[in-house]
């Protein structure tokens, strides 16, 4: 039925970005929306209430933000996708049931776009103050998945691969982008549904006598067990053993917990993506993602133009951190410039792992206007004249 829903859609479509995630959401295979309307998310939610009927889903306007997150995980525990949106504030309260599916370890996507804060701060400006929160909103050491699409077509995109990472590695993803791109309207090229890699959960087999609902494969994922298929599980949120069942020993809890962590880190390569712009020789490398990376994009061409070696390395995975990337790029640069709008949170990771050698400086914007190229533009003009 799905194919047949979506070859009723041109594959070249004028779209929102918020729509672009919605239809990039059913391609993925998305069944269930649990969510709960705010600005300026809120089209995500509109799209799917039409969307998800047409493909036998179910949409549910939850009483809050907490309960849509907690419906969302229900479903996923049920055998369903499900994806919940949401911005700043939501985001926030979503917090403790993320950290839910990530103990329990949850597929499940969260759409977060971006508005200016703090509090209830501008809902119709677009800011990108959610950098760390998207990392360690949620309490205590865990991983994180968060994707940062800078385009339409990237949101369509990238709203799919949220769903294939969630499901290989049973972890809630974040696609984290601001209101800028998801009110952007461009024209998106849809792939033939038969063309689109989808990816899905391993569900348990074997015996049934056997079977411990978090013992892993050798990839480090334990298989699932799909409802009505005789697998006893027992899931919890507290720190648990591969039975299911709570655990306080020491050594114990450094092993499962370390086995948490280590699922993502294992998997680095498979995971981390970004793309790299004039980066063979620069001399100053611009570090962005989101609507800021094409504006840095802009500047960066402006200034090679200009006779200045800029290059751009832009980040597509905000988290895991690109780190080895960006290790070997400052290796050949004089300076390192981190354009964000907020006022300095992706810079203390790019600081973190530049040596000190390598200055670090930022152009910083938080008044609810994205960032010019000419604003990036003299940044890198000023450092190229020291």
């Amino acid at each position: 039925m799905m194919s047949q829903i979506q070859s009723n859609i041109p594959q070249r479509q004028s779209l929102q970005g918020n729509q672009a995630c919605a239809l990039g959401a059913i391609a993925a295979g998305c069944r269930l929306f649990a969510g709960y309307p705010i600005t300026p998310s809120s089209e995500i939610a509109e799209r799917m209430s039409k969307e998800l009927p047409r493909v036998d889903g179910v949409f549910v306007q939850m009483e809050d933000e907490i309960a849509s997150m907690a419906a969302v995980l229900g479903a996923s525990m049920g055998g369903v996708k499900s994806m919940t949106a949401t911005s700043g504030p939501g985001f926030s309260l979503k917090q403790e049931h993320i950290g839910y599916g990530i103990q329990a370890e949850v597929p499940c996507v969260v759409i977060n776009v971006m508005r200016g804060g703090p509090s209830t701060g501008m809902p119709t400006r677009p800011a990108q103050g959610d950098v760390m929160q998207s990392r360690w909103g949620t309490h205590g050491d865990h991983p994180a998945i968060v994707l940062t699409p800078s385009s339409v077509q990237e949101i369509y995109t990238q709203t799919i691969t949220a769903f294939n990472f969630s499901e290989i590695y049973r972890i809630p993803v974040v696609v984290l982008y601001d209101e800028a791109i998801g009110h952007l309207v461009d024209t998106v090229d849809l792939p033939n549904p038969e063309s689109i890699k989808i990816n899905n959960r391993k569900w348990a087999d074997g015996p049934a006598e056997d079977y411990e609902p978090y013992a892993p494969d050798a990839d480090g994922i334990p298989p699932m067990p799909l409802p009505g298929d005789g697998y006893r599980t027992h899931t919890t949120g507290l720190t648990h053993l591969e039975s299911g069942f709570p655990t306080q020993v020491p050594e114990e809890v450094t092993r499962v917990t370390s086995r948490l962590l280590n699922k993502i880190e294992l998997h680095r390569d498979a995971i981390e993506q970004y793309e790299l712009s004039c980066c063979d020789d620069a001399d100053i490398l611009v570090v962005a993602f989101g609507i800021t990376a094409r504006a840095s994009e802009r500047a960066v061409n402006n200034a090679r133009a200009g006779g200045i070696k800029a290059g751009l390395l832009r980040l597509v995975t905000l988290w895991p951190f690109p780190e080895r990337i960006l290790q070997q790029l400052v290796e050949r640069a004089s300076h390192v410039l981190v354009p964000e709008m907020n006022a300095g949170q992706l810079i203390l990771e790019v600081e973190r792992l530049c040596p000190d050698s390598t200055p670090v400086s930022g152009v910083n914007k938080f008044d609810g206007d994205p960032i010019h190229p000419d604003e990036i533009l003299a940044k890198i003009e000023e450092l190229a004249d020291e």
